[in-house]
């Protein structure tokens, strides 16, 4: 096949998969019912397809405030993937961490597909384009455990819109268990291969499609069929997929029949039951693509649960005890952002009613408490 056919096979799917998104119904306001809840055929369509966009649910300035943040971060990576000093010759920022705050790959690679890492669960290798001559030899592709080191981050996570969705999905005593940022920059974002986020409860004996969870996402940017994730519209209810057969049925392709871009403009929101089929191809386009996701279990579902898959988690149990340490996470993110926002009414964390003082923010706790408190968190 030549140049030009394939750049043509690869407009065409592009172009069909964003007509295919913006065919689905799931996109809108953040709508709620007089009990709390989201508006029910919000709650439909979520069911339905496995996610649902919210549009402008953060508001410009907060997100500029994240947006500054989270490019001092980066640019006080280590110049060098195991380096000390920055590009500016200054301490790197983490360095003394037990736990990196940078995760790094090749410029439009595949650091996941058909590898072993997190369960072996990105079974199929995307596609990997050649990266422009001059091109570093790796570029930052998450920054995780970013609490100690972004406030701006912390209080979005407790964007109390956003928690009132995690609370009609999850119950009231929803447990949070990660937080990151995907970053994708123009020509050099690698891709993230096709997976199912589950890895413990699918021979569970009272499976159902939301048992594993769900991320939210904030947009920094508008995303686009290139950057964007994209999902497997339903088969979060279809159990375990069978993701190399799909791809061998495909002629080998990464490029999923009925896969749909997950398209966002700068400030929108999204929830993504963890069970969908999803992942997104290299960035070579000159769109940067900046993702904040964090999420949420059922207490049930994670109560008792241990686990040791990861690229760098720890063995760890979700006692009683552990469960009880994510919760007031919540309730401190709560406090932080009510400091900033003080005009905003606050989300109500039922495991903390009446127990708020046990749980207030302090720039002390950003270096102490959120330092390293990524360790053995449980990936589920």
């Amino acid at each position: 096949m030549s140049n030009n056919e394939e750049s043509n096979n690869r407009r065409r799917y592009l172009e069909a998969g964003e007509k295919r998104a913006l065919a689905l119904q799931n996109r809108g306001p953040l709508r709620f019912e007089s009990s709390g809840q989201i508006a029910r055929d919000i709650r439909e369509a979520y069911e339905q397809y496995g996610f649902y966009i919210f549009e402008g649910v953060v508001n410009e300035q907060e997100i500029s405030e994240v947006e500054t943040q989270l490019n001092e971060v980066i640019e006080r990576a280590p110049a060098s993937k195991n380096g000390g000093l920055d590009i500016f010759g200054r301490p790197a920022l983490g360095v003394d961490h037990k736990r990196s705050l940078y995760i790094w790959a090749r410029p439009l690679s595949d650091p996941l597909g058909g590898t072993s890492i997190l369960g072996g669960r990105h079974a199929v290798r995307m596609e990997e384009p050649t990266p422009r001559s001059g091109a570093p030899k790796v570029t930052v592709c998450v920054l995780q455990y970013t609490f100690g080191v972004m406030d701006s981050a912390l209080r979005l996570s407790a964007h109390p819109g956003m928690l009132r969705v995690a609370e009609t999905f999850a119950g009231p005593d929803f447990v949070p268990y990660n937080d990151n940022f995907h970053v994708k920059e123009p020509g050099l974002g690698s891709s993230v291969a096709w997976h199912q986020d589950g890895i413990t409860h699918w021979e569970h004996p009272n499976w159902y499609p939301g048992i594993h969870g769900f991320n939210l996402m904030v947009q920094l940017y508008r995303t686009t069929p290139v950057n964007a994730l994209w999902a497997l519209p339903g088969t979060h209810r279809s159990g375990r997929v069978d993701l190399a057969s799909l791809a061998a049925q495909n002629g080998g392709s990464d490029r999923l029949p009925d896969a749909v871009p997950v398209l966002c403009e700068r400030g929108d929101a999204v929830i993504c039951n963890r069970q969908l089929v999803h992942g997104s191809f290299a960035n070579d386009s000159p769109d940067r693509r900046v993702t904040f996701i964090w999420g949420f279990f059922p207490r049930d579902a994670v109560l008792g649960v241990e686990n040791d898959e990861g690229i760098d988690y720890q063995h760890d149990l979700y006692d009683e005890v552990r469960i009880e340490e994510r919760m007031r996470i919540v309730q401190i993110a709560i406090d932080a952002r009510h400091r900033r926002w003080p005009e905003e009414a606050p989300y109500r964390y039922a495991p903390f009613l009446g127990r708020e003082e046990e749980a207030r923010w302090s720039p002390e706790l950003s270096r102490t408490l959120f330092r390293d408190y990524g360790e053995g968190r449980i990936i589920l």
